[in-house]
């Protein structure tokens, strides 16, 4: 289910992951004066839009639905803090439901290039078998950086791919579909 972000908030949210991706992509890192700004923005923007504190809970649902999610991918060292900032900021800025909508096709998105770049560097055999290793621990509970280092984020064995790129493209579907489907 789609709905339409108010104008104001998509050139705000596009002004915000477009950013990110540009640092993302050049500097392997998201600013803080982005992140903090988005999120500032969002509060402010939502409370304005909604006429006070029902603007500003939607906006405080949608960040803390995004830094939740992305805090937990952090902790198993699947996301830089970077990352959890950027979706903590996009979910200030749509709420939660919208929030979800754009981790959802971010997700999609996500898998999708990881199986490219896997393909470009050759390691698409290994990237299958880490998947299926991260699956293998999920089950026993135990987070699979611990045992394979090139499951670290942090780790220079990993094979990385700029988050903030991956933002930026599953928000542009993501506002694209709703623009089409909400009219």
């Amino acid at each position: 289910m789609f709905s339409l972000i108010p104008r104001g908030a998509q050139i705000v949210l596009l002004t915000l992951v477009l950013f990110a991706a540009l640092f993302d992509a050049r500097y392997r890192r998201i600013p803080n004066w982005l992140t903090v700004s988005g999120v500032v923005t969002g509060l402010a923007l939502n409370s304005f839009l909604f006429s006070g504190p029902a603007g500003f809970f939607f906006a405080l649902k949608g960040l803390g639905l995004g830094f939740g999610v992305y805090f937990a991918l952090h902790l198993l060292h699947a996301m830089g803090a970077g990352d959890v900032k950027l979706m903590a900021a996009v979910g200030s800025i749509t709420g939660a439901s919208d929030w979800f909508g754009i981790f959802m096709i971010t997700a999609v998105v996500g898998g999708f290039l990881s199986i490219v770049v896997s393909i470009a560097k050759r390691r698409l055999g290994k990237t299958l078998f880490n998947v299926g290793f991260i699956l293998s621990e999920m089950r026993s509970l135990r987070p699979a950086y611990l045992k394979n280092e090139e499951l670290d984020v942090k780790s220079d064995k990993a094979l990385r791919l700029p988050h903030g790129v991956v933002i930026a493209v599953g928000t542009l579907i993501f506002l694209a579909l709703s623009a089409r489907f909400t009219q």
